[in-house]
């Protein structure tokens, strides 16, 4: 059973649009890597590598690779997913729940159909103040909102 998402403006980073695509090519897009490289980043950055293991302590792990070439891998694990409509990782754990050292985020997607489109909602969850301002001040609003321009522009492509 899913638990309900509430926000706290001071730790929480929030996203929330309506996309003219359905909740099941954002599925796709989120949980499969051949989609996921494609849209991830903002260009011209780019994920370099990317492995999904789609269940509750299965790994979500992406290297992302600047334009000038160097590497940023990200580590962390799948805590909840139900299909088409929501999706919980973190970076606190790698596969199996390991615990990781600098744990900085938690995730989470919710999908939710809208007429013939999606309401598109992202969290992300901080531990304390500085990490959520740090996150912020690295252009999240904007990163975020490119990746999912990025996203809906890739998924249209593959209903041709």
């Amino acid at each position: 059973m899913s638990v309900p998402v509430k926000i706290n403006p001071e730790l929480d980073l929030k996203i929330e649009r309506i996309v003219d695509i359905p909740p099941n090519l954002i599925w796709k897009a989120w949980t499969q890597q051949e989609h996921l490289k494609v849209w991830f980043c903002p260009k011209p950055w780019r994920v370099s590598h990317c492995e999904i293991d789609l269940r509750p302590g299965g790994k979500f792990n992406t290297t992302m690779l600047s334009p000038e070439g160097e590497e940023f891998p990200l580590l962390g694990c799948f805590l909840e997913v139900v299909e088409n409509k929501k999706l919980v990782w973190t970076d606190s754990f790698s596969e199996g729940f390991r615990p990781l050292e600098n744990p900085f985020m938690t995730g989470i997607l919710i999908l939710e159909p809208k007429d013939k489109g999606t309401k598109y909602t992202a969290i992300v969850r901080h531990k304390n103040i500085e990490d959520r301002k740090r996150h912020e001040q690295m252009g999240f609003q904007e990163g975020w909102s490119v990746a999912l321009d990025q996203l809906v522009e890739h998924m249209k492509t593959t209903l041709k």
